[in-house]
């Protein structure tokens, strides 16, 4: 009888335990159903095992992630995948890109298919809490806006009155644009696809008045029309859009890792150190920058990294500002101006905990 009471009495225990360990290699409940529900795979030990990121990019979007005739990925967001396999494989290349669209890119994060979300994609508290995703700092201050065509006369939002605009559906554009519209009292026509290229070819076509997206996005797309200089932006905005990249909730080890592989970019830029200077600063005799570095100290370690990863991600992706100069940069189609996008030394917004 004692026995039997004993067994009783550790069962609840016993099946605890079993569940815990159960949950290593999976994820508790179903996430695609219940996006809110947290991982609880060791996400790192995963990447490492395989020797490669995945990464979940756009690959259609020219200066953040967009696929050549070459078959080669490149812009800012590209880059901030690159870095974090620099960081944990001293290869920048060691990363597999996945071209998602806006309604699966949550899914394939939260279902594991992907190990990184970098794709322009805005910080919300939805996003950070129902969603289930852990966001990375920004590493692009964007807002909403709208493009239409010069020869329109549309020179404000309220000159969109009774007019179509169009918009991608399941993303935070369409709710804006409605939010703001409803606030200023005017009514419009609606014309939303799932599809990104379908959005923009149907303002190609002149099927909308306008379209509306990031303004960065507007830049870039506005590359890829027949007569790009036919069409302008206005000058209002409709939001704020934090674009960062964002891994599942639930690894807090996984989520410091690319969350200060992004820091290591903006504070490499803040200390002067970039991809063509970087060995010379390894002789510094600067506290701060041989932490940085990781010739002193073990800063890496905390991460389950090597203490150089900071050293190994500028040395073959470069600091924030060779990043930005060479995909959005006044030498590129696009021209866009740092703005916001400025070190917080310099009047914008970027800015990176101490290395201590």
């Amino acid at each position: 009888m004692r026995k039997s009471a004993f067994i009783l009495a550790i069962a609840p225990f016993l099946i605890f335990a079993l569940g815990a360990c159960g949950g290593e290699s999976g994820t508790t409940g179903n996430t695609a159903n219940n996006p809110g529900t947290q991982v609880t795979r060791n996400i790192g030990n995963t990447v490492k095992s395989r020797s490669k990121l995945i990464c979940g990019v756009s690959g259609e979007l020219p200066g953040f992630s967009f696929v050549g005739t070459d078959g080669k990925y490149s812009g800012i967001d590209v880059d901030i995948c690159r870095a974090v396999a620099a960081a944990l494989f001293d290869n920048p290349d060691a990363v597999e890109f996945r071209n998602l669209n806006a309604k699966e890119r949550f899914t394939a994060l939260q279902t594991g298919e992907i190990d990184v979300l970098s794709r322009n994609t805005s910080w919300t508290l939805s996003r950070d809490t129902s969603v289930g995703l852990d966001f990375a700092p920004v590493v692009f201050f964007d807002g909403q806006a709208i493009m239409v065509r010069k020869n329109s006369g549309i020179k404000s939002l309220a000159d969109l009155k009774n007019k179509a605009i169009c918009a991608q559906t399941g993303t935070t554009t369409e709710q804006n644009l409605a939010d703001q519209m409803r606030k200023r009292g005017i009514t419009y026509k609606p014309v939303v696809f799932e599809d990104v290229n379908i959005t923009f070819a149907t303002y190609a076509e002149g099927r909308c008045d306008g379209v509306t997206a990031d303004r960065s996005a507007l830049v870039s797309r506005r590359t890829t029309l027949p007569k790009p200089e036919d069409n302008v932006i206005l000058d209002e905005l409709l939001s704020s859009e934090p674009l960062a990249p964002a891994v599942a909730k639930g690894d807090t080890q996984w989520s410091d890792v690319v969350k200060w592989a992004v820091y290591s970019l903006i504070k490499a830029d803040e200390l002067g150190i970039n991809s063509q200077n970087v060995a010379q600063f390894a002789t510094s005799n600067d506290p701060e920058i041989k932490r940085f570095l990781g010739t002193e100290g073990n800063l890496g370690e905390g991460l389950g990294l090597t203490n150089d990863f900071a050293a190994k991600i500028v040395k073959h992706v470069g600091n924030y500002s060779e990043i930005y100069d060479r995909n959005l940069g006044t030498q590129t189609k696009l021209n866009l101006p740092r703005g916001q996008n400025q070190l917080w030394t310099k009047g914008g917004l970027l800015y990176s905990p101490p290395f201590r």
